[in-house]
């Protein structure tokens, strides 16, 4: 049984400019934790619901 010569160079790959890359989970998730907390903020504010805010109920 032969073994296989393991690779000299490791290839070097770029970061995906669109989908599921870290930096975009990373974006993603910060804006969601931002609009959270506005949409906690405006509920204490206003004493009512983010929906009846907008006018939505």
């Amino acid at each position: 049984m032969m073994t296989q010569p393991q690779p000299s160079v490791t290839p070097k790959l770029e970061e995906p400019k669109l989908g599921f890359n870290e930096y975009a989970e990373r974006l993603n998730g910060r804006a969601a934790m931002i609009g959270f907390l506005l949409m906690v903020v405006i509920e204490y504010v206003t004493n009512q619901g983010v929906l009846s805010w907008l006018g939505l109920k």
